[in-house]
């Protein structure tokens, strides 16, 4: 039953936010007691947590997954965005932004994770976009890696991009192709080109 409950209310979480469902609404979607929560979660913050933390190590499982493939470095980036945007479906909720408001010492734990997580798979990435010659060699793989952090979680913050201008997966992927032409070879523009005519 606990673990019904948690993947009840991540889904629930998903897709209306964590500041929007109650613990009432998951009990009536379970079709339980609010009671029977309590008997696993002593507090909504505590459900919040571990939903958070069963998501940040599904998308970090799925990260490393595609990383492991070690596929060309531009289509690795593709394919880890579109892993994200299905796994947040499609962030409709603003769980970033909504974590960061409501649960402010949770969104610094979890940031501080995914910096490590991401930061790792980035800079091997670059690593590897520069062997192959579809990024640039002079570039600093530190320094690119935490701008491209720091702009992945810029554009989900919803007072700077806000709602109903763009989809989350549009701005991610306005965001992708910024960051590969401010680093790539022609052969990697090349590329580029190649996976976006792909979509279209």
């Amino acid at each position: 039953m606990k673990e019904k409950i948690l993947h009840t209310a991540t889904d629930l979480f998903l897709n209306f936010g964590f500041k929007s469902i109650t613990m009432d609404e998951i009990a009536k979607t379970l079709s339980i007691s609010k009671k029977t929560i309590y008997t696993f979660y002593k507090t909504k913050t505590e459900l919040v947590e571990a939903s958070v933390f069963m998501i940040f190590e599904q998308i970090s499982t799925g990260i490393n997954t595609i990383c492991s493939l070690k596929k060309n470095p531009i289509q690795e980036l593709f394919d880890v965005k579109e892993f994200i945007i299905d796994n947040l479906k499609g962030e409709q909720s603003s769980p970033h932004y909504q974590l960061k408001k409501y649960y402010p010492k949770l969104f610094i734990t979890l940031q501080k994770k995914q910096f490590e997580i991401m930061s790792e798979c980035v800079q091997e990435n670059l690593k590897r976009g520069i062997e192959t010659a579809y990024f640039r060699k002079e570039i600093d793989i530190d320094f690119i890696s935490r701008i491209y952090f720091s702009g992945v979680i810029s554009i989900k913050d919803i007072e700077l991009f806000p709602k109903g201008k763009l989809d989350m997966k549009s701005l991610m992927s306005r965001y992708l192709d910024y960051h590969l032409r401010a680093i790539t070879t022609l052969k990697g523009v090349e590329k580029l080109k190649e996976i976006l005519s792909k979509k279209n």
